[in-house]
C-alpha cells in the first residue's frame, strides 16, 4: 500500500484495487423461511437498499489483459441488531469471489501469498500481461482434462469472463444465527444468465471490463438469488480450512433473498467517489449473528481495518459507513 500512492497519486485497496462497476439495488428477504434459514439479517421479510462493487483481486490497477478472478462486495443498508465489536453504522457486508473455495488453507499460507503479491506490486506490468496470456492457455488446457487450478487463475490465468454473469461465493464460513453457513450469490435474471461464462474481448483496452459492464447495465435488469449453505457435518465441512468445498450433496445452497439492480450507469462519477473512495467493505462489518469464523476470517479483521485507515489518511478522505 505504501509503494503504490507515488505512482497512482492516491492510495487504493490492498487487494481488489480495481473496480469494474458500482451498482445500487435492493435486497428482498423471502417471507415464510423455515426456522433454520430465518436467522440474523434474514430472520424476517423485508427490503433493504444495497450497494454492489465489482472488482478483480489484484493489488495493482492493471490493464484488463491480465485476467484475474472476479470479486463482488455487497453492502446491505439499514440493518438493525447487535453488532460485531468495532462494526460502525447499520450495514451488513458480504465479500465474495467467483470461486467456491479460498486460495489459502491457513493465515500463514495466506500471508505467504500476500508477501509474493507485495513483491510484484507496481512492477513489471508488461511482464504480467505476457504471463497472463500464457497462463490463460494453461488454464484452458487444464479445463479440457477436467482439472482446475486456483493458483493458475490467481496469477493471471483466469478466463476473462463478464463479472455480471458470474456466481459468487463467500468461500469462508460465518455464523448464521444458531447455525454456521457459507453464502452464494447466483445470477437468475435472463439478462444475467445470458452472460454466464461470456468472455470479454479486451482488444487492447485497458478498462474493457468496466466499459462493457457500463454498456450492459444501461439496459439490463440484474437479479441474483442470495443463497445459504448450512454446515451439517463439521468434519466434511470444516470451519478452519476454507480450501475444502462443502458438498452440496451434504447441504445444498438454499435461497433466502433476492438482490436486484435496475438499469443504471455503473460508472457514475458520484457513485464511484462515494463507494470506491469513501467506503470500505469488510466481513467484520455487520451483525454478531453473522460473525466471521475460521483463521482466515480472524486474520482479515485487523488487516481490513489497517487498509481502510491507510487509504483514508493518505487520501485525506475519511472512510465511513453510509447513513
Amino acid at each position: 500500500m505504501r509503494r503504490r500512492p507515488p505512482h497512482y497519486g492516491h492510495a487504493v485497496r490492498g487487494v481488489h484495487a480495481k473496480s469494474h462497476g458500482i451498482l445500487h439495488g435492493k435486497m428482498t428477504i423471502a417471507p415464510d423461511l423455515p426456522p433454520e434459514l430465518a436467522q440474523g439479517l434474514f430472520a424476517g421479510p423485508g427490503e433493504h437498499d444495497v450497494v454492489i462493487r465489482l472488482s478483480t483481486n489484484a493489488g495493482d490497477i492493471l490493464p484488463d489483459a491480465v485476467a484475474l478472478p472476479r470479486g463482488l462486495a455487497l453492502k446491505v443498508l439499514d440493518v438493525d441488531g447487535a453488532r460485531l465489536e468495532g462494526a460502525e453504522g447499520r450495514t451488513q457486508d458480504f465479500v465474495m469471489v467467483n470461486a467456491p473455495v479460498f486460495q489459502a488453507k491457513s493465515p500463514k499460507a495466506f500471508h505467504a501469498n500476500l508477501k509474493l503479491l507485495a513483491g510484484t506490486t507496481d512492477r513489471l506490468e508488461g511482464a504480467k500481461v505476457a504471463l497472463s496470456s500464457v497462463l490463460q492457455g494453461v488454464n484452458k488446457a487444464l479445463e479440457t482434462v477436467g482439472l482446475d487450478s486456483p493458483a493458475v487463475k490467481s496469477l493471471g490465468g483466469a478466463p476473462n469472463v463478464d463479472p455480471l454473469g458470474e456466481t459468487y461465493y463467500s468461500t469462508t464460513p460465518f455464523r448464521y444465527g444458531d447455525y454456521v453457513a457459507k453464502f452464494q450469490l447466483v445470477p437468475v435474471s435472463p439478462d444475467l444468465k445470458a452472460l454466464e461464462g461470456e468472455e470479454i474481448a479486451i482488444d487492447g483496452r485497458r478498462d474493457a471490463i468496466r466499459t462493457t459492464v457500463q454498456k450492459e447495465m444501461r439496459k439490463v435488469t440484474a437479479r441474483w438469488e442470495f443463497r445459504v449453505q448450512l454446515c451439517r457435518d463439521a468434519d466434511a465441512q470444516p470451519i478452519e480450512d476454507p480450501t475444502v468445498e462443502w458438498s452440496e450433496d451434504v447441504s445444498p445452497f438454499q435461497t433466502v433473498a433476492t438482490v436486484e439492480a435496475l438499469p443504471q450507469d455503473s460508472w457514475d462519477e458520484a457513485k464511484v467517489q462515494a463507494v470506491d473512495e469513501e467506503m470500505r467493505f469488510s466481513v467484520w462489518t455487520g451483525l454478531k449473528e453473522h460473525q466471521p469464523l475460521g483463521g482466515i476470517n480472524r486474520a482479515r479483521c485487523g488487516v481490513y481495518e489497517h487498509s481502510a485507515a491507510f487509504r483514508g489518511a493518505f487520501n485525506r478522505c475519511p472512510i465511513h459507513e453510509p447513513g
